[in-house]
């Protein structure tokens, strides 16, 4: 079977290469030629484990090809992934201009039966809005169907995520459509993966119900810290016992500086835009974003706390992207603290495996180092604010005898307070009790 995937940012992209694997012949289309090029000379346009070599390997096996040819991708296609941005816009709601403009390119350029599959994630309405504009787009009737197929890939773990999901989920208005996309997902069924077959309506809430209850369950957790840290509680413990909940679960109980990246932020604004479109309060979902945005000014106050005041101050920090294993800094509570601590007058150095030259475009003003240590030469302190793997294993010594003074700031409780106690610095962390240095 062909299909194609119009868009290359990250769903379409790893989309692309994933449905490759599986054995599909896959067009990738984007209308950026340079992108287009970069791609299919190897150049991947983002950071994701696993990607590069995926791509190699599909495009290797004649399996992956690319285009910036709208019409060539549709017409060679049984099934058409839609998977272009969809950002917020200033009140909340989404920008879904971009679908709305491929939906009428595709019904300009069908001329035969296609299962027109929304895979970006977007508001409730959106396939029935993608099924009348193709209509309208039609130079004579062509029979189709649209489907909601939403996307649940984490950056940093988005291959496997594909090719290993917890469920599927389908919405689709007629059993031809589902039986095809079930087929698309044939090898999913050797490892018993569920396939939730739903509305079209059904499928577009579920995408933004789960992440936004996510997001909650970060905020959640995160105000427990805070709470942990007046009253001398451990977090740690408090989460592990309520993670071995089965009703809870343990993940995403992992407190830190907020939450963060392409998603989360966006898609709890557009429930919280939806909801005040259909006179619907989503009075959890805003508390979580009014605790997230709590969450990073708290970081800055623990920072001044550390220092006394962060004026002319010179602050390291280790991790630029919203998590570990991306490039990611879209809405990262690191670059939202620093954009704090540089309001404030401090000198900021600061290093990132794989996000340094997204934020250079972004904090021209913010010194960038070469790696992990010279975050700390004749720095105040440092402040770990991303937990990528290899910032768990510091030389501590080296970093304390580069420091001005001893003051290690874990925002993401990476190591152990007496440990670092006993090594004499004064380390702080979140929703632990900080303990006098030796």
């Amino acid at each position: 079977m062909h299909i194609s995937i119009i868009g290359s940012g990250y769903v379409g992209l790893v989309t692309a290469a994933c449905f490759a694997e599986f054995g599909l012949q896959v067009t990738c289309m984007d209308q950026d030629p340079q992108r287009i090029a970069a791609m299919e000379s190897g150049e991947i346009p983002f950071y994701e484990p696993g990607l590069q070599d995926l791509v190699r390997k599909g495009r290797q096996g004649g399996r992956l090809t690319f285009t910036t040819d709208l019409a060539q991708a549709v017409n060679q296609a049984l099934v058409v992934f839609i998977t272009v941005g969809t950002p917020s816009t200033d009140d909340g709601s989404v920008d879904v201009s971009s679908i709305e403009a491929v939906a009428t390119g595709i019904g300009r350029a069908m001329t035969s039966y296609t299962v027109i599959v929304t895979k970006s994630t977007v508001p409730v309405g959106t396939g029935q809005r993608v099924k009348f504009l193709i209509e309208s787009a039609q130079r004579e009737p062509v029979r189709f169907d649209v489907v909601s197929n939403p996307e649940f890939l984490r950056e940093g773990s988005a291959i496997e995520d594909f090719i290993r999901p917890n469920r599927v989920v389908i919405g689709a208005e007629c059993d031809e459509s589902v039986a095809i996309l079930k087929d698309l997902y044939r090898p999913l069924y050797l490892i018993e993966t569920p396939i939730v077959a739903t509305t079209i309506e059904t499928a577009e809430l579920i995408k933004y119900a789960s992440n936004t209850f996510l997001a909650t369950k970060i905020s959640f957790i995160n105000e427990m810290s805070v709470l942990c840290e007046k009253v001398g509680a451990d977090i740690r413990m408090v989460a592990k016992a309520m993670g071995l909940d089965g009703r809870i679960g343990s993940k995403f109980l992992h407190t830190g500086p907020g939450y963060g990246g392409s998603c989360f932020p966006k898609d709890v604004a557009a429930i919280i835009s939806t909801g005040k479109e259909h006179r619907c309060e989503m009075g959890i979902a805003q508390a979580a974003v009014d605790a997230n945005a709590r969450q990073k000014t708290r970081m800055v106050e623990k920072i001044r706390t550390a220092l006394g005041t962060i004026n002319n101050k010179r602050i390291g920090v280790l991790g630029l992207s919203f998590k570990p294993n991306t490039s990611d800094i879209r809405e990262s509570p690191s670059i939202a603290i620093i954009r704090l601590l540089l309001t404030e007058g401090a000198y900021v150095q600061a290093y990132d495996p794989e996000a340094m030259q997204e934020t250079a475009q972004q904090l021209p003003e913010l010194k960038l180092c070469s790696d992990s240590y010279e975050v700390s030469d004749d720095a105040d302190a440092i402040v770990l604010a991303t937990e990528w793997n290899q910032f768990r294993n510091l030389d501590l010594e080296r970093i304390k005898k580069q420091l001005r003074t001893p003051i290690f700031i874990d925002l993401r409780n990476v190591y152990q307070p007496t440990r670092m106690a006993n090594m004499g610095f004064q380390y702080w962390s979140i929703g632990r009790v900080s303990p006098v240095p030796m």
